[in-house]
């Protein structure tokens, strides 16, 4: 334990987006700030504190995933650091003379061998280090890793204080507020990322009404359309990494309020988004450019369309968008099929919803459920380095289909016509 009674090893677990990272932050803020009263401490004046929020504290140590499978490995790589170059920062004198706190982000992303090389470290510390694993899914850990850290666990937030949270800061009006709140599912980080990129709420209608379209769809129209969704789920991740504010902590810029008061204006032109929190994308923006030779994720020589043009770590991060867009898409599908509409993430879409609940015939929502369980299990597969492209066309395949219409029962014969034969015009008999 460190003086300050804080365990030198903590594991915060809990959904993407409900803030593990800015609550980390703000724990690296108080052991690292300068105030003399501990109860003041993070003071957000003093110049711990302000370098800390510009986000470049020499004494704060960041390791995210990286490279195309958006993992953290053993060692550093040309597109990601590795633990090894962590624990190298680590065994440093502290620059500014206080505490060292390293956070590592998805620690879930953490290769075996990684977490191995990591446990001497969890085990003894240097003097004054603090290691913040933030993470999704506790499980992927060894257990040897999670013994030795002291467990928070993060639950979802109400759709009421999340309303506030974007209405105090000017970053939504009320009614957009309220919208937001509703699709973020009790994880203000997302409801912060869409208030930051105005566009992106556009770019989720879009494919929320584009998957509902293609529940009537033959195979053939569904695997084109998953190169689209795929593109599309790209323009939408670069916009939400756009709007996040770079290297620096907005829990700290919100409570200073040094936050803008209108969402900042965001462009898809360039990928990546930096260390804003909450840290809503993995990895690197990366360029457009194909995959590394002998990448897993490199598009097929054949294919083309924008999807082809994304590069390894933005195809799974577009990827994950739409998988998680597709999650709250069936479960509101479910909802309306046995009349819980009060109960739908997105009220925008309930005209289509009820639309397509008629045309599904499944009053159980039997489908949409069972659909929910198969999108879980291709979120792990993306976590996994499966394929992006292979993912999306299983559950494109998968997608409940409407049944086909019956066809019409023919009709009595038009006095003076003969039944036509198929393919032919009737002619006067």
């Amino acid at each position: 334990m460190l003086r300050s009674g804080v365990p030198h090893a903590i594991l915060l677990t809990g959904p993407a987006g409900v803030g593990k990272t800015t609550l980390a932050l703000d724990l690296a803020a108080a052991l690292l700030c300068n105030a003399p009263e501990p109860g003041d401490r993070p003071c957000r004046t003093c110049r711990s504190c302000r370098i800390l929020d510009a986000g470049n504290h020499p004494d704060l140590h960041r390791l995210a995933p990286g490279g195309a499978g958006a993992q953290i490995g053993i060692g550093g790589t040309e597109r990601a650091r590795g633990v090894r170059d962590l624990i190298g920062e680590l065994v440093l004198m502290p620059v500014e003379g206080g505490a060292r706190v390293a956070i590592i982000e998805e620690a879930h992303r953490l290769t075996e061998d990684a977490q191995s090389a990591l446990l001497k470290t969890l085990e003894e510390p240097a003097a004054g280090v603090v290691l913040v694993l933030c993470v999704e899914e506790e499980e992927r850990l060894l257990t040897t890793v999670r013994s030795r850290c002291a467990r928070i666990r993060l639950g979802p937030v109400g759709v009421r204080e999340i309303e506030a949270l974007l209405g105090d800061h000017g970053l939504a009006d009320p009614p957009l507020a309220a919208r937001l709140a509703r699709i973020a599912a009790g994880r203000p980080g997302v409801a912060i990322a869409y208030a930051r990129a105005p566009e992106s709420e556009a770019i989720r209608a879009e494919l929320a009404r584009r998957l509902l379209d293609l529940l009537g769809a033959p195979p053939a129209v569904r695997l084109v359309a998953a190169r689209e969704l795929l593109a599309r789920g790209g323009d939408l991740a670069r916009a939400l990494a756009a709007g996040e504010a770079p290297a620096a902590s907005r829990a700290g810029r919100l409570r200073a309020g040094k936050e803008p008061a209108t969402p900042s204006a965001t462009t898809v032109a360039a990928a990546g988004g930096g260390a804003g929190v909450p840290s809503l994308a993995a990895g690197d923006g990366g360029a457009e450019s194909r995959g590394p030779a002998g990448d897993a994720d490199a598009p097929d020589e054949t294919e083309t369309g924008a999807a082809a043009r994304l590069a390894a770590p933005e195809r799974r991060r577009a990827a994950a968008r739409l998988i998680r867009i597709w999650q709250d898409l069936a479960r509101d599908l479910a909802l309306v099929a046995i009349g819980e509409r009060r109960r739908v993430r997105d009220p925008g879409l309930l005209d289509e919803l009820d639309a397509a609940a008629r045309t599904l015939a499944d009053p159980a929502g039997r489908a949409a459920s069972a659909f929910l369980a198969r999108l879980a299990r291709a979120a792990e597969l993306l976590g996994g380095n499966v394929a992006p492209e292979l993912i999306l066309d299983a559950l494109i395949l998968a997608w409940p289909a409407a049944p086909p219409a019956s066809p019409a029962a023919p009709g009595p014969a038009a006095p003076g016509l003969r039944a036509a034969d198929p393919g032919r015009t009737a002619r006067p008999a």
